[in-house]
């Protein structure tokens, strides 16, 4: 297994990882997924296996408590102090990998060199049971999630725990 940032040749791969891993949701456009790899591309990654991209990290710089929408095309922050974790998708490929804890734990050593604290993330269809295991907290904040699915959780991981 590999893990390496996002190539321009990655992307059908991605959207059908997308598709798969999310039946129940309206799937992003690749404008609105390559938006967040031009604001980050060092905090976005695949992961291959024997030359197969079998999965997908998209995280960027953005501001606590005020999660980007869904489908929104983002670009940079100003005074960003999170590292937003837009989404971690793995095939049925990449089970038993362990592919989401390497990938978190790279997100981790990414989140102290851009200097924040915390990485922060909207959980949809039950993925909160699995953010709460890596040490992520619910936080109920002021925006709206209403173009998320109704299950919704916005959580925060904070750095040092």
């Amino acid at each position: 297994m590999i893990i390496r940032h996002i190539q321009p040749n990655d992307w059908p791969a991605i959207l059908s990882i997308q598709q798969e891993c999310y039946p129940e949701i309206a799937h992003e456009t690749q404008a609105a997924l390559e938006s967040k790899v031009k604001v980050s591309a060092d905090s976005c990654y695949v992961v291959e296996v024997n030359a197969q991209v079998v999965g997908y990290c998209l995280a960027h710089p953005w501001v606590i408590n005020q999660p980007p929408s869904l489908e929104q095309q983002i670009d940079a922050m100003n005074s960003p102090d999170t590292l937003y974790l837009h989404d971690i998708a793995l095939s049925a490929k990449a089970r038993g990998l362990k592919a989401g804890e390497k990938i978190f734990n790279l997100l981790k050593q990414k989140t102290k060199q851009f200097n924040f604290d915390s990485i922060s993330l909207v959980a949809v269809e039950g993925a909160d049971t699995y953010w709460q295991r890596l040490g992520f907290k619910s936080r109920i904040i002021d925006k709206s999630l209403d173009n998320y699915p109704a299950d919704a959780c916005y959580m925060v991981y904070q750095l040092g725990q």
